[in-house]
C-alpha cells in the first residue's frame, strides 16, 4: 500500500513528462494539462491503496485512457460543430481547411539564427526532434516515449499500451527509423 507521500512524490515525479508526452498527443497545451490533471485525481482516488511499485504501470494506463476519452470527444464535437456549419454555409466555407496544415504553418522552422552557440544550436536540434517525435503516428509515438522518455521497459510498456511485447518492439522500431530518416532528411545525425 503506497503512503500519500510516496504517492505525492510519483505524481511530482511524473507530471512534466506526462505533460509533454501528452501534449505531443493533443497537440493542445491546456488540453493536455487538464488530461494530466485527471489521470492524476483518477489515480489518486481509485488507485492510492495500491503499492507504490503499481503506481507507474497504472498511471500509464490512466493517462493512455484519458488521453483517448479525449479524442473520442473531439470528434464528436467536430462532427457536431461540422454539422451545424454545414448549415450555416451553403458552399461559402472553406472546404479545404487541413487542420494539421495549420498545425504545422504555426510550428517554429528550426532554423538557427547565425552566430549562434553550441546552446542555442542544441535547442534547435531539439526542437526539432520534437516536432519529428510529434508527426509520428499515434501508436509509434506511444511506444517511443514509453520506452525512451519514461524509460519503461518493454514490457510495462506493453502493459500499459494494452498489446504484445513484440508490437512495442515494432512501434519502437519503426519510430526510430522514421525519426531517423526525417533528422537525417534536415541534415541532423544521431
Amino acid at each position: 500500500m503506497a503512503t500519500e507521500q510516496e504517492l505525492s512524490d510519483f505524481l511530482q515525479g511524473i507530471e512534466k513528462r506526462a505533460f509533454k508526452r501528452t501534449v505531443y498527443a493533443v497537440r493542445d497545451e491546456d488540453a493536455a494539462l487538464d488530461i494530466v490533471q485527471d489521470a492524476m485525481i483518477r489515480l489518486a482516488q481509485r488507485y492510492g491503496d495500491r503499492p507504490a511499485a503499481e503506481l507507474p504501470l497504472l498511471f500509464q494506463r490512466i493517462l493512455g485512457n484519458a488521453t483517448m476519452d479525449w479524442f473520442r470527444h473531439q470528434k464528436v464535437r467536430n462532427a457536431v460543430v461540422r454539422n451545424f456549419s454545414e448549415f450555416e454555409s451553403a458552399g461559402g466555407g472553406d472546404d479545404d481547411f487541413d487542420l494539421l496544415e495549420h498545425l504545422s504553418s504555426q510550428s517554429p522552422n528550426g532554423d538557427a539564427a547565425e552566430g549562434a552557440d553550441a546552446g542555442a544550436a542544441r535547442a534547435q536540434t531539439l526542437l526539432l526532434i520534437e516536432e519529428e517525435v510529434a508527426r509520428l503516428p499515434a501508436r509509434q509515438r506511444e511506444a517511443f516515449l514509453m520506452r525512451y522518455w519514461e524509460e519503461m521497459d518493454v514490457a510495462e510498456t506493453a502493459a500499459a499500451m494494452g498489446c504484445s511485447e513484440g508490437s512495442v518492439k515494432t512501434h519502437c522500431s519503426r519510430a526510430v527509423h522514421a525519426l531517423a530518416k526525417a533528422l537525417q532528411a534536415k541534415g541532423i545525425s544521431l
